[in-house]
């Protein structure tokens, strides 16, 4: 068994944490997938409450950056006009402003901007906008570009026929989302999962980090990898599930890498997100180069296993 241990302990995490504390378990739907929270449970905590604050805060999420919804903040920006501007609430700039910044370092691997082209692959919630006509696909993706977007002082310019796709990155910001709001409730101990995006904060009651095996893809034959999910996320971008969804934005096709998955390991599972489906369109070469260059903890797996500098730094046998 290889173990993945944090660069650095939080510790007064251990002189918080009270051993007698059950482990409470809460779960639901969002995003088209599940929700899951295991915590260290305060004496006299309302978990009903708890449940109503998590809810509560993905609804939010969602109302401003799900393309799913016709009635999203997302929505109303892809149907503006050319020229409009568009106020983004809190929630919605922190997640631009981190997507332009990946876009930027990534050399466009990554791009929130490709949201037409998604429908066209029928990735969208559209399927009738499904058009596999490469030449009426190019000329879509030559209207797309983040280096299209102007986004100044908490605003963000339509410049005419463009459409925002946050799938890569939005889910990873709800996971961090839902680890603060439990914060707010004085819960500092917590692993939060969201589609197999996960973030631990805090220690479990025994003492013990929040471990978390990495998944493989079917028929891998690898060591186990479990990490110590210690103020660390981990986010895995794979194709074995839903199939060649990932779109290479430079092409407008999916990603031909030759990559089964991507785990990136990161503070932030926002930005493990959008780093997983970076990674997945550079593959394994022009990937590992970047993840060394960023220092990023990154395991990736075509038909063996490949692993970064910075995650073999971390790792225990």
């Amino acid at each position: 068994m290889r173990i993945a241990l944090p660069r650095d302990i939080a510790i007064p995490a251990f002189a918080d944490r009270d051993p007698a504390r059950p482990v409470a378990m809460l779960g639901g739907e969002t995003m088209g997938t599940s929700w899951s929270v295991r915590f260290a449970a305060p004496p006299a905590i309302d978990i009903e409450a708890v449940r109503s604050g998590i809810e509560a805060r993905l609804d939010t999420i969602i109302a401003e950056m799900s393309h799913w919804r016709a009635d999203s903040l997302i929505s109303a920006y892809n149907r503006a006009a050319s020229g409009s501007w568009t106020t983004l609430p809190d929630d919605f700039d922190a997640v631009v402003t981190a997507a332009l910044d990946i876009a930027s370092r990534s050399g466009g691997a990554f791009d929130p901007t490709i949201g037409h082209v998604v429908d066209l692959r029928g990735f969208g919630p559209d399927p009738a906008l499904r058009n596999d006509d490469e030449p009426v696909i190019a000329e879509i993706l030559d209207k797309a570009g983040w280096h299209r977007l102007r986004h100044e002082d908490g605003r963000l310019l339509q410049p005419g026929w463009l459409a925002l796709d946050l799938s890569g990155i939005a889910k990873g910001y709800a996971v961090d989302a839902v680890a603060d709001c439990l914060a707010d409730q004085s819960i500092a101990h917590a692993l939060v999962e969201i589609g197999g995006e996960l973030a631990g904060r805090g220690v479990r009651p025994d003492g013990d980090p929040w471990w978390v095996d990495l998944e493989d893809p079917p028929g891998a034959a690898l060591p186990p990898l479990r990490i110590a999910l210690h103020g660390l996320a981990v986010a895995t971008s794979g194709d074995y599930r839903r199939g060649a969804h990932t779109i290479d934005p430079r092409s407008g096709r999916s990603a031909s890498a030759g990559l089964r998955s991507v785990s990136v390991i990161h503070a932030s599972a926002m930005h493990a997100d959008a780093w997983a489906t970076a990674l997945t369109v550079l593959g394994v070469g022009e990937g590992l180069a970047l993840a060394a260059r960023e220092g990023l903890a990154v395991r990736f797996v075509d038909d063996r296993e490949h692993i970064s500098p910075a995650l073999a730094e971390m790792l225990e046998y």
